[in-house]
């Protein structure tokens, strides 16, 4: 008697071993394909995600010891295994890029990061590095990060030229709030505003908010010189003075009225050399070679 043998049951598994072998083949395609999607849209190259995914890595050996080691009551020696982990996957300092700097030399900013050139970034205190630019004396603000794996990336603020201070030996550039910037030449300090006098540096942000009272004068101050450290004489670009009373809201009410007697008569460009207006209601004017003149001004205008 022949013996009959049946080979349904193999032929099913092994059609459903072939089917779960392309539904294997299909999900690793489409998982291929939407990696290289998500690779084609993230701003990285495939050796730059290596090494974040490499930091991540190490990132978890370091905390591990960083807990085993203040555990042990050693955070330095875990501070220093970090950095060390750090660095042997390329993540110190090595480019520092600097935005911002249009007047100042650029050199003092790299110089005032210097030595942070070859430092593990972990070990990099940016509060500290900030702390150094603002020393500096064009910096207003200054913005330090990091961009991994080894650049500093610095954003510099830097102060405006806005007058020239007179010192007894030199000529000093400085901003809207007095802040000294650098030495300057006669030549390059031609066609600012000049200001000198005991205390003067001081005193220049109520300048400014003085001469802005009459904005058609402004422009035509030279030089600003405060007296007594308690007011201002102003020159003109027609090398007349005028004197202005003591004290904010009287000096702007002399210089609006003063503004406005120019507008009308044409105070400056005459033969007046100095314009006195420190007594109330009263301009007193004086002109080379004669008598002093009084004009006295009716409800102060």
């Amino acid at each position: 008697m022949a013996t009959i043998k049946r080979g349904g049951k193999g032929v099913r598994r092994a059609a459903a071993s072939n089917q779960r072998a392309d539904s294997a083949r299909r999900a690793k395609a489409r998982t291929s394909s939407v990696l290289d999607a998500v690779m084609a849209v993230l701003p990285f190259t495939e050796e730059q995600l290596h090494r974040v995914f490499l930091a991540m890595i190490l990132g978890g050996a370091a905390a591990l010891a960083w807990f085993v080691a203040s555990l042990a009551g050693v955070p330095a020696m875990a501070q220093q295994q970090i950095a060390g982990l750090a660095a042997d996957s390329g993540f110190v300092v090595r480019r520092v890029s600097v935005t911002g700097v249009e007047r100042m030399n650029d050199a003092r900013v790299y110089n005032s990061v210097l030595e942070k050139q070859d430092q593990p970034m972990p070990l990099v205190d940016l509060e500290e590095v900030r702390g150094d630019l603002m020393q500096l004396s064009w910096v207003r603000d200054a913005r330090v990060s990091r961009q991994l794996p080894d650049t500093l990336l610095i954003d510099i603020v830097e102060r405006e030229p806005h007058a020239v201070l007179a010192r007894p030996d030199r000529l000093v550039l400085i901003d809207a709030t007095g802040a000294e910037l650098e030495p300057v030449s006669q030549a390059d300090a031609k066609g600012m505003l000049v200001i000198f006098g005991p205390g003067a540096k001081m005193q220049v942000e109520q300048l400014g908010k003085l001469l802005d009272a009459a904005p058609a004068l402004k422009p035509r101050v030279t030089a600003a010189e405060w007296v007594g450290n308690r007011r201002w004489d102003l020159t003109f670009d027609t090398r007349q003075m005028l004197a202005l009373p003591e004290g904010d809201t009287e000096s702007a009410a002399a210089l609006i009225s003063f503004a406005k007697l120019d507008g009308g008569s044409r105070m400056l460009g005459g033969k007046v050399a100095t314009f006195d207006m420190r007594a109330p209601g009263r301009i007193y004017m004086r002109v080379p070679g004669r008598a002093q003149e009084e004009l006295k001004m009716d409800g102060g205008s």
